[in-house]
């Protein structure tokens, strides 16, 4: 059981320095901004705080147990106990991803669609792989109550049968998770650039009709 943990600790180490390499070269993070963590076992692996995810040290990612205790690597970020939480309140995440990300910051700024979806359904692979995203409002970077208003609305969502994969918090950009890696990049790639669409356009674009939606449902059983 011990070499299979420890095998499963190793392939988290290069899956998030992989990650963050891949974020930083396409320019979706800056900095020592943003910050990436798996779900291992019972505990969890996380970037360090202040690190800059494009040059991550696989060796020096935080490892925490399930209790949150941090057992090896340097300190672990300020947003672990928001990472947690969210893996707490959605068994089906094992990666969560948080990033600066320009034009969704930029959202933020210039006004979000509603509280409750930051963007308007503008087109179908929105509806399908990213679902409704609701504003989590400004608290400082690394604040624990930013983790309650997140699983309340991660909470509101599983009893309205429309379960969410992404947050965008206020001023601090997106929070995002999935089952994999690639799921969760997967639905931060499409929110990025579905929020660079609606500041290119001015926010012009009228949204999909209900019967598109319905549609969407029907065919791709998307979840909104």
């Amino acid at each position: 059981m011990t070499e299979l943990l420890d095998a499963a600790v190793d392939e988290a180490r290069d899956e998030i320095v992989r990650v963050g390499t891949s974020l930083f070269n396409r320019g979706y993070v800056h900095a020592s901004a943003g910050n990436i963590s798996a779900r291992v076992g019972d505990g969890h692996l996380i970037t360090p705080t202040d690190a800059a995810l494009g040059f991550l040290e696989r060796d020096r990612l935080a490892l925490v147990d399930a209790q949150g205790e941090q057992i090896a690597g340097d300190r672990a970020s300020k947003t672990l106990t928001l990472h947690r939480r969210i893996y707490a309140a959605d068994p089906t995440a094992r990666f969560v991803i948080h990033t600066h990300s320009t034009h969704l910051v930029a959202l933020t700024l210039a006004g979000v669609w509603s509280r409750d979806d930051v963007l308007p359904p503008i087109t179908p692979y929105f509806v399908m792989k990213v679902g409704h995203v609701p504003l989590i409002p400004y608290h400082r970077p690394g604040d624990p109550r930013v983790a309650d208003l997140v699983t309340a609305r991660i909470a509101d969502h599983q009893a309205s049968h429309t379960p969410i994969r992404a947050v965008l918090l206020d001023r601090l950009g997106p929070v995002v998770w999935g089952p994999d890696a690639a799921a969760a990049l997967a639905v931060l790639e499409e929110l990025e650039e579905t929020a660079r669409l609606w500041l290119l356009t001015d926010r012009r674009p009228e949204p999909l009709t209900t019967a598109a939606i319905d549609e969407l449902r029907a065919t791709f059983g998307a979840a909104w």
